[in-house]
């Protein structure tokens, strides 16, 4: 790593980097495009990643709101991600952060490990910012949103580094 820049994840209250990327149903989507919508939760995932695994289903039930959309950004290609999706039962939209075309949207958001998810602001204001799985953070998402990520049957741990 001797003359290589460390990347530092993008902080809350700052801008969020510009993207365009491909859907799962291959139409092109922009950052702005999505924020146009309202609020989002970026959610930036690999599948091989146990924690993305994890975190994948309670993704999902924080989707079933109107408050927040939930956008995965995926990093592996589209039958893989979409074989993923079916086998974690999620339903919401999903990027393409290609390998081939040097992870643009993770790189610009200094991602080093997933899950990494940022709460976006329709204005692009980055209001929450965490890599990992956090119960804390998916509650307080939870909370914004008028859903619980979380049911009383569900055995969830405090914390997950990514």
């Amino acid at each position: 790593m001797f003359g290589r820049r460390r990347k530092v994840l993008v902080e809350v209250g700052v801008r969020a980097p510009a993207f365009r990327l491909s859907g799962l149903d291959g139409s092109a989507r922009t950052l702005e495009d999505i924020l146009a919508a309202g609020p989002a939760l970026l959610a930036f995932f690999k599948i091989s990643c146990p924690v993305c695994q994890l975190t994948a289903p309670y993704l999902e039930r924080l989707a079933a709101n109107s408050e927040i959309q939930v956008i995965g950004v995926s990093q592996d290609d589209a039958d893989a991600t979409r074989g993923f999706m079916q086998r974690c039962g999620a339903t919401f939209p999903t990027l393409l952060d290609l390998s081939s075309e040097n992870y643009p949207a993770s790189n610009a958001y200094g991602i080093t490990s997933v899950p990494s998810l940022f709460l976006l602001e329709r204005d692009g204001t980055i209001e929450r910012a965490f890599n990992g799985f956090s119960k804390h953070d998916f509650e307080a998402i939870g909370a914004r949103a008028g859903v619980s990520p979380f049911g009383p049957e569900d055995h969830v741990p405090e914390w997950k580094a990514g």
